[in-house]
């Protein structure tokens, strides 16, 4: 790859954390033990030292276990916004479960909450939001309805490590909170992901659904209560994260910082629809723009080329849940889903890291409109 080449994101990584992973290795203790034990309590300090924190090998199993110690599976509904990434769904669809779709709000790309009201059934168990880019849903308004309603709500928050709501951080309250610590989110263990349990009475159960099942007596007696998997994140993770953890304030304000330079850069003569801003709360795990590119007369596979030969590269996150095969064959029509339609067609995701420069995001958006006038 050109050095001159600018990815959509890259993992801030130094030679302290090849350090701590090699030391790892050394120990002989390289799968779930102290570790991650350790990255558990950090975590819980972190989001508000109230709640457990359990770690994970991904984002998907935390999701995958939290729908399974609640209890949710054949003939129950839940409900998720049109457009995410296709784990939200899928997830459901493995429990055995319905995924019930409701359409998104334009500019923040969050669940629309009278939208959500409206897909509630008798059938429905629980709501799934997703922090798209780590830009906290209307979480007043999300749990009002879910307590009117009796839902679980499971937070997708694999986007929003960090993120606040009114001064509190996503994970430091709620019902079940799932987060990704993927190699492209705002902190990494390189693969891995957590649920912050506010209920501890799930407690035990989840802890038994992330390793076969299995639970010990006073006497070391292995017994299995629950067909759980194999969901433990390794030491060798957990010390990725354990540095990662620290800087993560950092990072998430350098992603702010660069940000803000995209909306002042972008605002006013670049056709299409800009991501809301948020606050200081928002922790800006993704920069998404959303094109015409009907009206420019470029297929946005056209556009990502055109990027990518002037050195820049340029995500899709993502395209709408009922626009593939799989939710199709399942009778979800996109038409019905306008505003995530609208955005899984046009959305395109900009480079931001915490690595970056000014000058590289100025550097994006004169090559956007070079690009785009090219187009036209």
């Amino acid at each position: 790859m050109d050095s001159d080449f600018l990815p959509f994101t890259r993992p801030s990584l130094g030679e302290e954390t090849v350090s701590a992973v090699a030391d790892v290795l050394r120990s002989g203790w390289i799968t779930t033990g102290p570790k991650v034990a350790e990255l558990e309590q950090a975590l819980a300090a972190y989001l508000g030292g109230e709640r457990r924190v359990l770690a994970l090998s991904t984002g998907t199993a935390a999701l995958e276990a939290a729908l399974a110690a609640c209890g949710i599976g054949a003939g129950d509904e839940v409900i998720v916004p049109a457009m995410t990434f296709a784990a939200t769904a899928n997830v459901v669809l493995r429990a055995g479960a319905r995924p019930v779709f409701a359409d998104i709000e334009l500019e923040t790309r969050n669940l629309d909450m009278s939208r959500l009201e409206e897909a509630i059934t008798p059938r429905t168990r629980a709501v799934m939001p997703v922090h798209f880019a780590g830009l906290p849903v209307a979480m007043d308004a999300l749990y009002d309805i879910a307590r009117r309603h009796r839902l679980r709500v499971i937070e997708d928050a694999a986007h929003a490590i960090g993120s606040a709501w009114n001064g509190r951080r996503i994970g430091g309250f709620g019902d079940l909170v799932c987060f990704s610590f993927h190699a492209n989110k705002n902190m990494t263990t390189i693969e891995g992901g957590a649920i912050s349990v506010g209920d501890p009475e799930l407690l035990p159960v989840l802890e038994r659904l992330r390793f076969h099942g299995i639970s010990r007596d006073e006497h070391g007696q292995v017994d299995v209560t629950v067909a759980g998997g194999k969901m433990n994140l390794s030491d060798v993770c957990a010390a990725v994260g354990l540095l990662q953890l620290p800087q993560l304030d950092t990072f998430n304000a350098r992603r702010r910082a660069l940000a803000t330079r995209y909306l002042e850069r972008l605002a006013g003569d670049v056709p299409g629809v800009l991501p809301a801003r948020g606050n200081e709360g928002h922790s800006w795990h993704m920069f998404t723009l959303l094109l015409p590119f009907a009206e420019l007369g470029m297929a946005r596979h056209e556009f990502q080329q055109a990027m990518r030969r002037r050195g820049i590269g340029v995500g899709v996150h993502y395209p709408a849940l009922p626009d593939f095969t799989l939710y199709r064959e399942l009778g979800h029509r996109a038409e019905d889903f306008p505003v995530a339609t609208r955005v899984g067609r046009e959305t395109v995701t900009l480079p931001l890291f915490p690595g970056m420069a000014e000058a590289d995001v100025d550097r994006v958006c004169d090559t956007l409109r070079r690009v785009l006038e090219e187009a036209a």
